[in-house]
């Protein structure tokens, strides 16, 4: 695996440091079992949800939300996703979508989300705990967020989405989904 992208000047130390151990990680953790992904769905299911537990029992997760969540930097730092993500893949497709699917289903809420929502739900992604989703695309507007249909509805004390997505990324497993509505929710 090329890592001469480490020397760029827009990475530092710490994700050099970063690159070094998820690459061990990997080797040791994810390499040995890659090719032994199952292509029945069901035993798929069970694959992903065990790879989840295993990145955040040994802290890949953590750098999926703020640190006030179980996260490692105050904020979420790309280039620190995007050196996990890229030594996932080299090893493990399926460790990658694993990876990613927590941040982009946890992502707003960390970035938009209220403080009650950050702590109902950024926990559980860090703790490999809940598995997230995302659900974006529509059938009149991919992934064109602003040109997007579904509006939650307040339903008591939860919300219903009404509208209808072409796919949401994780569905089959999740525990939650984030998805896009409009910003003031209309009243049942």
């Amino acid at each position: 695996m090329d890592t001469s992208y480490l020397d760029w000047p827009f990475l530092d130390d710490s994700h050099r440091d970063l690159a070094g151990r998820i690459a061990r990680w990997a080797q040791t953790e994810i390499a040995p079992t890659a090719d032994d992904e199952p292509e029945d769905e069901a035993e798929l299911d069970g694959v992903c949800r065990s790879l989840v537990r295993k990145l955040a029992a040994d802290g890949w997760l953590g750098y999926c939300v703020p640190a006030p969540h179980g996260g490692h930097f105050e904020g979420i730092d790309v280039r620190s996703l995007c050196l996990i993500r890229e030594t996932l893949a080299y090893h493990s497709g399926l460790a990658d979508f694993s990876f990613i699917m927590q941040g982009l289903g946890s992502g707003p809420i960390s970035l938009f989300g209220s403080n009650d929502q950050k702590a109902a739900f950024l926990p559980s992604v860090a703790a490999g705990e809940c598995i997230a989703a995302f659900a974006l695309s529509e059938p009149d507007s991919g992934s064109d967020v602003a040109a997007m249909k579904t509006e939650a509805v307040v339903d008591g004390d939860t919300y219903v989405l009404n509208g209808e997505k072409t796919l949401i990324s994780n569905a089959g497993i999740a525990d939650w989904a984030t998805a896009r509505t409009d910003i003031i929710p209309v009243k049942a």
